[in-house]
């Protein structure tokens, strides 16, 4: 919060409306809240529901009860003395009009530069947020490793969704990360696809992408196993994968290019003659949203920081036969990088 409020001119104040963003400056969780910031005031207004449990554990700024909104906004604008109002520039026209009509005498504006200072913040992770996100990995890890053993031929992918998503919220995930991804044989060729009640068979690929939520904080890795067994094709091009992910991590320290580290797989992709069968990015930022910067790709202009949590995915995907893809997540140090995944990544055959 001090971070932001040091960027704001005199006589301005940044109000914060995204959940994910009051969450991240406040480490308090609401559907409905506004955060407003000045330069040496801050204040998170909640409805009743919240509000007792806010100021028990809100502890970086004020925490006040609003019946009416635009009267709190009046007093806080005229307490801090403000003529400019930033809002983040992911607010709808409409809510901007509407906050601009409760304070007619502040010029209400919408600004990219409040959500880049932000998202600054958010890619550079905290030991605390780091101690979450490898949290969430290891009830991931403890959840797959048991459902290994479920997987079998006549069981289904949307049986083995649900087993998975059952066994991390047992063992303490507060939500998937996002739907979890279960799917075989020629579907394993698509990098979204969709689990269903198609059958596992024998000779084929099951690619299973999934993550856990702890204290808001999302976990994020793939594996692909194979039934019953491999074939020749099926085993080089795991192994092309594999050695991919593994020249990309490599790659992975501060003040690297993220596009290094996609060129970095997608060389050793090309080079074994697959390299259009590689249809996405190489990863991405992970924290309290799945999908955050740095962007991991060859269009990216990012260059990777001490701090950053970021996803190493390559994958081959071959329409009509099947596909791979192997995941793990990486924070990014000074020399190097931390593979913060403890999961075995040669070719499980179950």
């Amino acid at each position: 919060m001090i971070r932001i409020a040091k960027t704001l001119p005199e006589n301005t104040a940044a109000l914060v409306y995204s959940p994910i963003n009051r969450r991240y400056l406040t480490g308090f969780e609401s559907s409905v809240g506004f955060l407003m910031i000045a330069k040496n005031d801050c204040c998170l207004y909640l409805d009743g529901r919240y509000i007792l449990a806010a100021k028990n554990t809100v502890k970086a700024c004020r925490v006040e009860i609003f019946s009416k909104i635009s009267d709190s906004f009046n007093e806080f604008v005229a307490k801090n003395n403000i003529k400019t109002l930033f809002c983040e520039d992911s607010l709808t026209v409409a809510e901007l009009r509407r906050f601009s009509d409760m304070l007619p005498d502040t010029e209400v504006t919408a600004d990219c530069d409040l959500r880049k200072n932000i998202d600054a913040l958010r890619e550079t992770k905290t030991d605390y947020e780091v101690e979450c996100i490898v949290k969430a990995q290891r009830i991931a890890e403890k959840a797959f490793e048991e459902t290994l053993n479920f997987i079998k031929v006549g069981v289904s992918e949307r049986e083995i969704a649900a087993e998975l998503e059952y066994r991390m919220k047992m063992y303490g995930s507060q939500m998937p990360s996002f739907d979890t991804i279960a799917v075989s044989g020629e579907k394993s060729a698509m990098p979204h696809g969709v689990p269903d009640g198609k059958l596992i068979n024998s000779g084929q690929f099951l690619t299973i992408d999934f993550g856990a939520v702890y204290q808001g904080y999302h976990s994020d890795m793939t594996r692909t196993v194979a039934v019953g067994y491999a074939t020749d094709k099926m085993q080089e091009v795991y192994n092309t994968v594999l050695k991919a992910q593994i020249e990309a991590e490599k790659t992975v320290k501060a003040k690297v290019q993220c596009s290094a580290v996609d060129k970095a797989a997608r060389e050793v992709i090309a080079a074994a003659g697959y390299g259009k069968y590689f249809t996405h990015s190489t990863g991405h930022g992970i924290g309290l949203e799945i999908h955050e910067a740095p962007t991991v790709s060859h269009l990216s202009e990012a260059t990777l920081q001490v701090g950053n949590i970021i996803s190493n995915e390559p994958g081959i995907y071959i329409d009509g036969e099947f596909g791979v893809r192997i995941e793990d997540m990486l924070l990014v140090c000074e020399k190097g990088c931390k593979n913060l995944t403890n999961c075995e990544k040669s070719l499980i055959i179950l």
